[in-house]
């Protein structure tokens, strides 16, 4: 997995148009995240998204859902640490397909890495709004000291736009993960451009 821009969608009524714009602007990963859609308007939006990544040449990722990453035909799963199990995961999975975990910590980063992810997400790094945060964030430098214990891909998240993400990928991530730094902006596509060549340049 080389450096690349993940854009993950919002809580929106549609993900599908922001997704778009997202490919447009060189995402090279769209991760398809609703917590509250029906199975029926998350498969939907999954085959209709899994369709675009695939004309950009970007990677389609479901958080949680394996049943709607397996159903929609999708380049993997992200799962959380409350999720299905990574190892179970994979026996489910056609072969080859990618297996995202978040990680909040190095112990965490090794167990997702042993037990066969192919990346982790590691986060969340500033504050951020998208979610309730129960732990302080991270910081970028703590990236360096997850990298030093896994030599597998690591996107960072949380609270990451244009005014941090060079320190981010300055102190080792091979990625980012963004959601309001690309869905809020007044030119998504643009948004999206910009982190990517932040990303290609650091």
């Amino acid at each position: 997995m080389n450096k690349l821009l993940c854009f993950i969608t919002t809580q929106q009524d549609n993900p599908e148009i922001v997704a778009e714009e997202a490919l447009k602007g060189g995402t090279g990963m769209i991760q398809l995240r609703h917590k509250n859609a029906s199975g029926h308007d998350l498969f939907t939006w999954a085959l209709s998204i899994g369709k675009m990544c695939r004309r950009y040449g970007a990677l389609f990722i479901v958080n949680d859902r394996l049943d709607i990453a397996l159903a929609a035909g999708a380049d993997g799963v992200h799962l959380g640490q409350n999720d299905l199990p990574i190892d179970v995961a994979r026996k489910l999975l056609p072969s080859p397909s990618i297996i995202g975990c978040s990680v909040s910590s190095v112990h965490e980063a090794l167990d997702a890495k042993q037990k066969g992810a192919d990346y982790i997400g590691l986060g969340h790094i500033f504050p951020t709004g998208s979610k309730q945060k129960e732990n302080a964030p991270l910081g970028p430098e703590y990236i360096r000291t997850v990298k030093q214990s896994v030599d597998i891909p690591l996107i960072a998240i949380g609270g990451i736009g244009l005014d941090n993400a060079r320190e981010v990928m300055s102190n080792g991530a091979d990625g980012l993960a963004v959601i309001s730094a690309i869905s809020s902006a007044v030119n998504p596509a643009e948004a999206a451009r910009e982190l990517a060549i932040i990303i290609e340049q650091t």
